[in-house]
């Protein structure tokens, strides 16, 4: 990006600030960014500053499970606080902490792989112990778990981080896909995929080939070839729930920047009714669509692809009005559905994501296979030695890395407050951050809680797309990211 873009979005962002009395600094520090950080990598404003920690004299073996953002986070803010931690991460893949958030970067290539690829090896905290191996058995009655190698792991406190798998087997047509992680060796899923225009930037490899499909098919549309691009967000809660429309946004402007999107039909099948569920952002969302000449069709849940004639199969779900109830004086309610047909040229998919096997079948799990804390202190309903955190907790709207980055300090508070014997007062309000990539150079930041209502950390308009959050977006949300979060200082 050079100088001059970088100039044209500071004097946007200087115009907006200052119709509100406020300079750029101060906008900055107010949104957790020092002003130098936004091009130079620092991470929040608030931990660039020296953090005053009173270390806890608490004694205790701490087992976290799981080392990607969450787990290897929590485990850095637990050395921080702790005068003598006894610590163990277990986590088999060596690159666990790879920066997930810009796969979609990857999928309409403005990054490359090597942009997001970090070795777990080298963000394990001082004194932190790893095993490289999978944890597959628990037993929290006795305070224990296995691993894959038969290694039995014992523990006084438990902190599940494993993140959740990609259940792309329940659609037919691939099953022979499995269930997948983001990172990782996914080999048998992108052979299922196949060459032909199926992809899903779920994965960082699966990035890398969303983008070598999506110029594939930006090519045949402009050679004039009417292209349909369909796009599909599941019946499940997924990570990073904006996602499924950034590579929508994303493969539009490089239609646009090829002067092939006249040629192009780009729509979007989500399985709920709304495009956000906070009200605000869907009403953005969708004068955006509008405004680009997008098509949508709401409760409609990929259940099948036919790779060889190329059809995705939707189940498409409605409710009709049924006979009068002379009980409840009203009419009965009547749920129905259809499968629906639908030819595709480039079809992303975002799959159903779910715990993973391990952790939603043993007594950790739930009946909808998360783990069931409570969603202010993060602590286990049933194990009170047992927390949870990031995607696989069972909490709502908290599938986000901003989620993680106000739940683990949240997590290391409690945790140490019950290895003290007091009451745990730390409490998550339900923090999530969505930078929605809507332009290659925009981004709207839907930022919200439980209350379903934007909170800015901007003193601007939350849902008008800004220069500025793209570059938040591309420039500093990966360093506070990988050096701040994994310091357990931002």
């Amino acid at each position: 990006m050079d100088k001059k873009y970088i100039e044209k979005m500071l004097s946007k962002m200087d115009e907006d600030l200052s119709k509100q009395g406020m300079s750029r600094r101060d906008a900055m520090k107010l949104a957790g960014l020092s002003s130098a950080g936004l091009f130079m990598g620092a991470t929040s404003a608030s931990a660039a500053e020296e953090e005053k920690i009173v270390k806890s004299n608490a004694k205790g073996k701490i087992v976290i499970v799981g080392g990607g953002l969450a787990g290897m986070s929590t485990a850095a803010r637990l050395t921080l606080n702790l005068d003598n931690p006894d610590i163990t991460v277990i986590e088999p893949e060596k690159m666990s902490v790879s920066y997930q958030p810009g796969q979609t970067l990857i999928g309409a290539g403005i990054w490359d792989e090597d942009d997001i690829a970090y070795n777990r090896d080298d963000f394990v905290p001082d004194g932190v112990k790893v095993i490289k191996e999978r944890a597959i058995l628990f037993n929290p009655q006795e305070n224990k778990l296995t691993t894959d190698k038969g290694q039995v792991v014992s523990y006084d406190y438990l902190i599940i981080a494993t993140g959740l798998q990609l259940d792309f087997e329940r659609i037919k047509g691939l099953e022979e896909a499995g269930r997948a992680y983001s990172s990782g060796d996914n080999t048998k899923l992108l052979k299922a995929l196949g060459d032909a225009g199926i992809c899903s930037v779920y994965t960082a490899e699966g990035a890398t080939k969303t983008w070598e499909q999506m110029q594939k098919y930006i090519a045949q549309a402009k050679s004039g070839k009417k292209t349909k691009f369909v796009f599909t967000h599941p019946s499940t809660p997924v990570k990073c729930g904006g996602a499924p429309k950034k590579i929508m946004y994303l493969a539009n402007a490089r239609l646009k920047e090829a002067g092939a999107r006249e040629n192009a039909e780009l729509t979007f099948y989500p399985n709920g009714g709304a495009m956000f569920g906070v009200p605000e952002y869907h009403d953005a969302i969708l004068e955006q669509f509008k405004r680009e000449d997008f098509k949508w069709h709401y409760r409609h849940n990929l259940v099948e692809v036919d790779k060889e004639n190329k059809i995705a199969v939707f189940d498409s779900k409605w409710q009709e009005k049924g006979p009068w109830d002379p009980v409840m004086k009203d009419y009965e309610v009547i749920p129905k559905h259809e499968k629906i047909r639908v030819p595709y040229d480039f079809l992303h998919i975002t799959p159903a994501q779910l715990a993973p096997r391990e952790i939603g079948e043993s007594d950790l799990g739930s009946a909808k296979g998360w783990v069931p804390v409570n969603k202010e202190t993060l602590q286990h309903i049933r194990y009170e030695n047992v927390f949870s955190i990031g995607d696989v907790a069972q909490v709502p709207m908290g599938k986000t890395g901003g989620s993680i980055r106000k739940q683990y300090k949240v997590l290391v508070d409690n945790l140490i407050a019950l290895m003290n014997g007091k009451t745990l007062e730390a409490k998550y309000a339900g923090y999530t951050v969505c930078p929605l990539i809507t332009d290659i150079g925009t981004v709207m930041l839907a930022e919200f809680d439980w209350t379903v209502k934007p909170t800015p950390s901007f003193p601007l308009d939350p849902t008008v797309e800004r220069w500025v959050f793209w570059l938040m977006k591309v420039y500093a949300l990966k360093p506070m990211t990988m050096y701040g979060m994994l310091s357990g200082k931002a």
